[in-house]
């Protein structure tokens, strides 16, 4: 076991440090940690522009819909964001929901070497282990009930991949949007093993932002967000302070609940828009276990395509070429020449990367 990494975040960003936190402890930096299975290996995927949606004063249900990632044996994610109905929950733009994953039948996740850029992703899981590696050298097992936090910021790319031993994969995958003022900024790490706050009837865990007193140190470089997990008995309410300035979302994880009066079926999202000062939430005959997202609107228009967000199509078309041509499945442009590497270098032994979808033959336009 290497040793543990400090608690600052000043390392350079392509020095690979290692770490395993302990409860309620911060680990920060690019490093040798607990690391996200993050990733869209749609390869036809549908072009998103990210807005606010459309105005709402009651909560909302977004249902989700079903992405199967890869063959017919493949594990199916239930996508809840990106949606036509609402896109965005602060900055949070993407959140997918799998499990329980029988490993055995489906083959787990296995997701070769693929990129992002200008936004951050989160992983939280309930059971299972992946094993992640990266371009900054980063190699590390995502374990339940720790954030891990990677930001790609102008460039990144990484795999991840169940390990042997992962009987049952459940868990969420979430992206934000990193806001136009650190979307270039370097890419960096940090690993958080949030400590339980003990409500009655209920559970917390707050992993990014503060809520019910407890705040964690994550630096998200964006600013105003919230992310949390809730286990509530059956039959339990919990009431919880909300800043009235934030949007929430509520995923209904395990089980059905109501947000403030509004029934939200199991893996559906509830959406709470600006203007509440708290949140109830009450769970069924058979308890519930929730996803808690906030934050302040974003306030810029995002467009996402595959894995890259970036404000407009000459940029994702611009991040799809460099990929394609630094990973070889496309001819080097000499005026790339000096430029330095977006994507990194990666271990070698690894399973081939995965090609860019083609783009959409009609331009990608943020709509007003």
């Amino acid at each position: 076991m290497p040793p543990r990494a400090s608690r600052t975040s000043t390392r350079p960003h392509h020095e690979p440090v290692a770490a395993r936190a302990t409860r309620g402890t911060l680990t920060a930096g690019v490093s040798r940690s607990r690391r996200p299975p993050v990733t869209n290996p749609e390869q036809n995927p549908q072009p998103a522009v990210l807005t606010a949606g459309e105005p709402c004063t009651e909560v909302e249900v977004l249902t989700p819909r079903e992405v199967p990632l890869g063959g017919p044996r493949a594990m199916t994610v239930f996508r809840t964001l990106p949606q036509r109905q609402r896109s965005l929950v602060g900055a949070w733009c993407f959140l997918d929901h799998y499990g329980p994953d029988d490993v055995a039948r489906t083959g787990g996740m296995v997701v070769p070497r693929h990129p992002h850029t200008g936004l951050a992703t989160v992983s939280w899981l309930f059971t299972g282990r992946i094993d992640h590696l990266d371009s900054s050298g980063v190699s590390a097992a995502v374990l339940p009930g720790e954030l891990n936090l990677m930001i790609a910021g102008q460039g990144i790319t990484h795999q991840e991949i169940s390990a042997p031993d992962t009987a049952v994969l459940h868990g969420v995958q979430l992206w934000y949007a990193l806001p136009d003022a650190t979307r270039f900024s370097p890419h960096q790490f940090t690993h958080y093993a949030p400590p339980p706050v003990e409500l009655p009837g209920a559970t917390v865990r707050v992993f990014i932002g503060s809520l019910a007193g407890s705040t964690s140190p994550v630096d998200t470089r964006t600013p105003d967000l919230l992310g949390a997990e809730l286990v509530l008995a059956p039959r339990a309410e919990v009431t919880l302070s909300a800043r009235r300035d934030f949007e929430h979302a509520v995923l209904a994880e395990t089980g059905d609940l109501t947000l403030n009066g509004t029934a939200v079926a199991h893996r559906s999202l509830g959406y709470a828009p600006v203007g509440a000062d708290t949140l109830r939430i009450t769970a069924g005959r058979d308890g519930a276990r929730a996803i808690l997202l906030g934050g302040v609107p974003l306030g810029e228009q995002i467009v996402m395509w595959w894995n890259f967000v970036g404000r407009s199509h000459d940029e994702i078309a611009e991040y799809r070429r460099r990929y394609q041509a630094e990973l070889g499945f496309d001819p080097v442009d000499p005026k790339d020449a000096g430029k330095p590497s977006l994507f990194g270098p990666f271990a070698d032994g690894q399973r081939p990367p995965l090609p860019a979808p083609a783009l959409p033959t009609v331009r990608l336009r943020p709509r007003s």
